[in-house]
């Protein structure tokens, strides 16, 4: 059962949220980047009140990603993305991005908080970051 109302559209577009923003992470990488879009959906809480569907989420100014804001949002999404974002709407969670509303790669290290929000792991080239069940338990 999918946890945020979707259609086939929406799917295609959080398809190639997670390829411009994660590819180079492979398929585990990607499920964790629809992680965070599914999960800034959900969300009603921090700086994703206002956002209530996939096409909120993929093109939020300002706080959005960085693929739409810099321009590497072109490419169409292939069947394996829109698998994968079926599969983060329809609930499958995957840590470190369980919970998480934010990601980036750093030049380095992560670091241990982000805007005040605390490190919820690494995969690969990217950090993430989830707030407190208690600032934003919709997410949990």
């Amino acid at each position: 059962m999918a946890v945020i109302s979707h259609n086939e559209s929406d799917i295609d577009l959080l398809a190639r949220l997670i390829r411009a923003e994660a590819e180079g992470d492979g398929k585990q990488g990607m499920l964790m980047v629809g992680n965070v879009g599914v999960n800034r959906v959900r969300a009603d809480c921090l700086d994703f009140v206002d956002i209530r569907s996939i096409h909120d989420m993929v093109y939020q100014q300002p706080g959005g990603f960085e693929a739409t804001i810099k321009g590497y949002f072109y490419q169409r999404a292939r069947e394996s993305e829109k698998r994968l974002a079926r599969r983060t709407i329809q609930g499958e969670r995957f840590h470190p991005a369980s919970n998480a509303l934010w990601f980036f790669r750093p030049d380095g290290a992560c670091p241990a908080q982000w805007y005040n929000q605390w490190n919820s792991g690494r995969f690969k080239a990217h950090c993430f970051f989830a707030p407190s069940a208690e600032d934003c338990p919709t997410v949990f």
